[in-house]
């Protein structure tokens, strides 16, 4: 288990540029957290690592974004809004989960089922106490 501590969006940015860096194909994280902890953040970072220049935020509506400009082909899902795990067949989420490149899952847990065994967990945690941007980033 590895723990990042940031204290600044740039920093968060940074922690996730780092895993975009030395990404592989076929890599798979879930990445958990409240509402507002920085998980978009993150996976802009994930995406700068990859070397995607385009404008990257959370595919709520649409579950899934591809990014295929980069290093690697990146697929950020969303999964918050979705209601029955049969949506996820629709969207051909096997392409992705099995694919050559990088996937980051939001609300992961939704789906539990259907989340690959060798997939790592990100979990992003404030404490106020420590500061209003102080994030504990815990990868598992």
């Amino acid at each position: 288990m590895q723990y990042i501590e940031t204290n600044s969006p740039e920093e968060t940015f940074a922690a996730g540029k780092k895993i975009g860096l030395s990404a592989q194909p076929g890599e798979i994280y879930t990445l958990n957290g409240d509402l507002g902890v920085g998980k978009t953040v993150f996976t802009q970072g994930v995406a700068a690592g990859l070397g995607i220049t385009e404008h990257v935020n959370s595919p709520t509506f649409t579950i899934v974004q591809v990014y295929d400009k980069g290093r690697l082909p990146f697929y950020h899902f969303d999964v918050y809004r979705i209601g029955d795990i049969e949506e996820m067949d629709e969207i051909g989420y096997e392409d992705y989960f099995y694919g050559d490149g990088l996937c980051i899952i939001e609300w992961a847990k939704r789906i539990r089922e259907l989340i690959p065994t060798q997939a790592r967990d990100i979990t992003i945690e404030r404490n106020l106490e420590k500061g209003f941007h102080y994030r504990k980033i815990t990868i598992n």
